[in-house]
């Protein structure tokens, strides 16, 4: 399968002066890109470990309430947003979420290891992106991980 691990290199978690106990899972936009589907957008969306999620969110949320929406563009004071449950914190150009949906444990079983980071499976970025078919992004994106699966298979 061809990947392109170059995209990888863009990524400076270092901004968070955060060491994760858990390797941060790639999900996303960056994902679709690693898998080299399509380019990435200007955001990382990151799946983390409940341990880690609890300690950032103590880290950075000072008086701030959760917002049902994103309204950030990216900057350097956190935004804390709830979709449906999902609790994400917004910094720089990170979402980082302990959940979407599906949580950490089992989004990140069969993720590829990278130097920092895991990058999540192919399967479970399908499941991902078809669980949001609804919008025409994830649609897309559910067709091109779905030919290239099928590429992979014949």
């Amino acid at each position: 399968m061809k990947i392109n691990k170059s995209v990888l290199k863009k990524i400076n978690l270092l901004k968070l002066n955060y060491n994760f106990k858990s390797k941060p899972l790639i999900v996303g936009g960056v994902a679709m890109e690693y898998y080299e589907l399509r380019k990435s957008g200007s955001d990382v969306d990151l799946i983390i470990s409940k341990e880690d999620h609890n300690a950032l969110i103590k880290k950075y949320k000072k008086n701030k309430s959760w917002k049902k929406e994103n309204t950030s563009k990216y900057k350097e004071e956190p935004e804390f947003v709830n979709l449906y449950g999902d609790k994400g914190i917004l910094i720089y150009e990170f979402e980082i979420w302990d959940r979407i949906g599906y949580d950490y444990s089992f989004l990140s079983k069969g993720a590829i290891e990278e130097e920092g980071f895991l990058v999540i499976s192919l399967d479970k970025l399908l499941l991902m992106k078809a669980l949001a078919i609804d919008k025409d992004k994830y649609l897309q994106d559910t067709k091109l991980i779905a030919k290239k699966i099928l590429k992979e298979i014949y």
